[in-house]
């Protein structure tokens, strides 16, 4: 059994380049350009370099000071810990930056992440490596093979139009406080601020009964 995960407004409550946008006086026009590639409004890649052009210059320190302060959905934790426990496998797709998902890995037991990469020269921000594009089930699709995983064995939550290609390849399709456009494409919604009542879904789904832990 395999769960992926979508990383911001999922895994992390947060989206990073707007607050980053905030430390230079940018984030309405980051925010403007995020929403629009969320919505499906524009091409996520050219909507990506945008903003990276627009923050070209911000210095790595704090960069990874924005990074580190984002913070872990709730519920996320615990979901993850009750999916390992129960001997599942964790994958994060995500249009954001290794910056971001490395300490994830750790946090949250994740199997895999695939994610972008920001470019730095001389300790400031140049540019974007893309490896993750708008189509995420493509990067997916490389674990799930060599894992050996079945669609119907497969989870996916995500919120944005940039992620909707995920739930080609799963049995269960959720759309966690998601786009309209996400919602009308999943299995079942979940709207409560709690990533921890995905174990109920996935429960009731499979007819599980995975356990939630208390985290200290």
């Amino acid at each position: 059994m395999l769960a992926i995960f979508d990383v911001e407004g999922v895994l992390l409550d947060a989206e990073f380049l707007p607050i980053l946008a905030e430390k230079i006086n940018k984030q309405d026009e980051i925010w403007e350009i995020t929403r629009k590639g969320i919505e499906g409004i524009i091409n996520w890649e050219e909507g990506l370099k945008k903003r990276i052009e627009l923050l070209r210059g911000i210095n790595y320190e704090t960069c990874t000071e924005v990074a580190d302060s984002l913070r872990i959905m709730t519920g996320a934790r615990e979901a993850c810990h009750a999916l390992k426990a129960a001997g599942w496998k964790l994958m994060a797709v995500s249009g954001g930056f290794t910056i971001m998902t490395d300490r994830l890995r750790e946090e949250l037991g994740l199997d895999y992440v695939f994610s972008n990469e920001l470019i730095f020269k001389n300790g400031k921000l140049d540019g974007v490596a893309i490896n993750v594009t708008s189509d995420k089930a493509k990067s997916a699709i490389i674990k799930i093979k060599e894992w050996k995983e079945k669609k119907e064995d497969i989870v996916v939550v995500v919120d944005g139009a940039n992620d909707v290609k995920l739930f080609d390849i799963c049995g269960l399709g959720v759309a966690f406080r998601a786009q309209d456009i996400v919602k009308d494409l999943a299995t079942v919604t979940l709207e409560e601020k709690d990533l921890s009542k995905l174990i109920d879904i996935i429960n009731t789904h499979y007819g599980l009964k995975i356990q939630l832990q208390t985290i200290a």
